[in-house]
């Protein structure tokens, strides 16, 4: 059999993972070669892990996370509120199967953001289509999808999100149109997609940031009802370093 016949088809298939293993296993010695059996389950592999790392190679583009932040680089201690037991139920992503929310809360510096986009990069690596935006970014994108006309569309596109992450939340007034937007996008995620929150208010005063009564209410209670909430705590992470 030619070898470098049997290279260029896995090549042109795509099957890139396949490719490079069996372009590697044919620079070995012969008697290093594998047999049949477990060339097949070489190559196998590789290709798996080739298409999950390219996966997630996309999700963490497209998530754009402010930091690239992982778990195991998030300081756990009483005095900041935050244990290695709470991080450890957070690793294996089952609240996003659950459709649950994380809602992060603290001080300015205190590493919400850091947190968040290690929660992020992690649902990334298991699977999750994330969106990272900040409180700025969600308002605009909701003002120029109002103003062009392509709201539905960008609705439908977080929709298809399994982790939204929203950061800086309670940092600005916010308008009545923004409002019902808000709403709007948790109505679509209640029960089936998970959404993350971190803000320096602590969530007993969202209901008076968000205002209006009626909306507040309905806001809060798709955002709470199903939720694991982290109180971060202690010195600003920023004076510290």
């Amino acid at each position: 059999m030619n070898t470098e016949i049997t290279l260029e088809q896995l090549k042109k298939l795509k099957l890139q993972g396949m490719a490079r293993t069996y372009e590697a296993l044919l620079s070995l010695p012969l008697h290093q070669q594998p047999e049949a059996h477990e060339l097949i389950g070489q190559l196998a592999q590789s290709e798996i892990d080739s298409r999950q790392q390219r996966r997630t190679d996309l999700y963490l583009r497209l998530g754009k996370l402010r930091y690239a932040a992982t778990l195991d680089q998030i300081k756990c201690s009483p005095e900041r509120n935050l244990s290695k037991e709470q991080i450890s139920r957070l690793a294996d992503c089952s609240f996003i199967s659950k459709a649950e929310n994380i809602l992060i809360t603290g001080a300015t510096g205190c590493g919400k953001s850091f947190l968040a986009c290690a929660i992020g990069y992690q649902a990334c690596l298991m699977g999750y289509k994330t969106m990272y935006l900040n409180m700025n970014r969600f308002i605009e994108k909701i003002m120029l999808a109002k103003l062009d006309g392509t709201w539905i569309k960008v609705l439908n596109q977080m929709e298809k999100i399994k982790l939204l992450i929203i950061d800086d939340f309670g940092l600005q007034p916010l308008k009545s149109e923004v409002r019902l937007a808000l709403l709007q996008i948790l109505e679509d995620r209640y029960d089936r997609h998970s959404i993350l929150i971190a803000s320096q208010l602590p969530v007993a005063k969202w209901y008076e940031y968000l205002q209006d009564e009626t909306l507040a209410d309905a806001i809060l209670d798709r955002l709470t009802a199903h939720a694991h909430r982290l109180e971060l705590k202690g010195k600003s992470m920023r004076k510290i370093k």
